[in-house]
């Protein structure tokens, strides 16, 4: 049996918000035990022309919501871009879980060929399915990847399983 593009998309988005929340509250409790100010690692970039690590996360959650709201034909949740602590991040991760998981399947299945149109720097639109497996998901993996470096590069523990969650069994 194929894969419904709500089997493909939820479980995964999902998954990796949930891991991005370990991810950040490991960067909390770094920041806590060294006695560093949360501010610092959530201003943190990689390079000086990059985002931080607060606009990572901000921007995961954009396109996981996003995606799940478009593909279903239902307004797009708007979030303010104004969290400033690690507690904000992950309730806004939390949020946004919270809606992926509102958003009925059968609303996303079926949505394979349905023209999702987005303004970048300019109108861009894509098949569904490029838009989940071409587009966003690579575009959520680069940001919580990139979240999990700022961190690491700044000396919090993280590993390959904190990256990936749990496995099964």
């Amino acid at each position: 049996m194929p894969l419904s593009m709500s089997q493909v998309s939820v479980p995964h988005l999902v998954r990796m918000l949930e891991n991005l929340t370990v991810i950040l509250e490991k960067g909390e409790a770094f920041a806590e035990a060294k006695k560093i100010d949360p501010s610092v690692l959530l201003g943190a970039r990689l390079a000086p022309d990059m985002f931080p690590l607060s606009r990572q996360v901000q921007i995961a959650t954009d396109g996981a919501k996003g995606l799940v709201a478009r593909l279903a034909g239902v307004e797009v949740p708007s979030y303010p871009d104004t969290e400033t602590t690690f507690a904000e991040l992950k309730a806004r991760i939390a949020r946004t879980i919270a809606f992926i998981q509102t958003v009925p399947a059968a609303s996303i299945d079926g949505s394979e060929d349905k023209t999702i149109t987005l303004k970048l720097r300019q109108e861009v639109s894509f098949p569904g399915r490029f838009y989940l497996l071409d587009f966003v998901i690579p575009n959520l993996h680069f940001h919580v990847t990139t979240a999990y470096l700022i961190l690491r590069h700044n000396g919090v523990e993280l590993g390959k399983i904190d990256y990936l969650g749990p496995l099964p069994g």
